[in-house]
C-alpha cells in the first residue's frame, strides 16, 4: 500500500498500483514495480510502514480504524485503543424503553457468554449425534448400549457443564480469552484452561 504526500499532507492513499497523475505529468502503474523506494519518494509517493501494535483478536475485541500519519519521510498506519466485546448480554434501558427501542431488563445485545455457550451445545450435540444410533436402537430393538458409549456419552456432558461454568463465571473479556488461549508445556503439549470435549475414539 502506497500513500501520495503533498505539502507534507497525505493527499491521496494508493491500495493498488495504478497509473496516476501528479502536478502535470502522468505516471504508469509500472512505476511501483520498476522504480526504487527513494525515485518513488521524489514524486510524493510513499510505501505504508504498518504498526499493528495496538491490534487485538477480533473474536475479543473491536478494533479502531485505521489512521495515517506522515512524519520523519515516513507513512505509518496504525491502530487506536481497541474496546473488548461485551463479555455478558447487554440489557435494553428504562430510556431505551422511553425511546421506543426496546423493553426494560429484556436482551439488546448477546454477549460473548451467551455466543460461546452457544458454540459449545452444538459441539456437544455434534459430539452425542455420532452415538445416537446406540440410543435409537436401544429404544426400537432394546439392544444393549455398550458401556464405553454410556460412559463416553456421561463424559461428554459432566465435561460440558464444567466447560459451562468457567465461561459463565469469567469476570470479564481477557478472562474469557485466557480460557480459550493455548499454551504449550516444556513436553511440547498444547493445552487451554477451559480444557477439551471428550471425542470418542474411532
Amino acid at each position: 500500500m502506497y500513500a501520495l504526500v503533498t505539502d507534507n499532507e497525505i493527499t491521496k492513499l494508493i491500495t493498488n498500483p495504478k497509473s496516476l497523475v501528479i502536478g502535470d505529468v502522468r505516471y504508469p502503474a509500472k512505476i511501483f514495480q520498476l522504480w526504487s523506494s527513494s525515485e518513488l519518494e521524489a514524486i510524493g509517493i510513499y510505501e505504508v510502514v504498518f504498526n499493528d501494535s495496538n491490534k487485538k483478536d477480533e473474536q475479543w475485541y473491536i478494533n479502531t480504524n485505521q489512521s495515517f500519519a506522515f512524519a520523519d519521510d515516513v507513512i505509518t498506519a496504525s491502530y487506536g485503543t481497541a474496546t473488548a466485546k461485551a463479555h455478558a448480554d447487554t440489557l435494553w434501558t428504562a430510556q431505551d424503553e422511553t425511546d421506543g427501542k426496546g423493553t426494560e431488563g429484556e436482551v439488546a445485545t448477546r454477549g460473548l457468554k451467551y455466543n460461546l455457550i452457544k458454540t459449545l451445545k452444538q459441539q456437544v450435540a455434534n459430539e452425542l449425534a455420532r452415538t445416537d444410533w446406540y440410543i435409537t436402537r436401544n429404544a426400537e430393538k432394546e439392544t444393549a448400549i455398550p458401556s464405553a458409549i454410556s460412559t463416553h456419552r456421561d463424559a461428554v456432558r459432566t465435561k460440558q457443564a464444567s466447560m459451562e461454568t468457567a465461561i459463565t463465571n469469567a469476570s470479564n473479556t481477557p478472562a474469557l480469552k485466557t480460557l480459550y488461549t493455548y499454551t504449550t508445556d516444556s513436553d511440547g503439549v498444547q493445552s487451554r484452561p477451559l480444557g477439551e470435549l471428550p471425542v470418542l475414539e474411532s
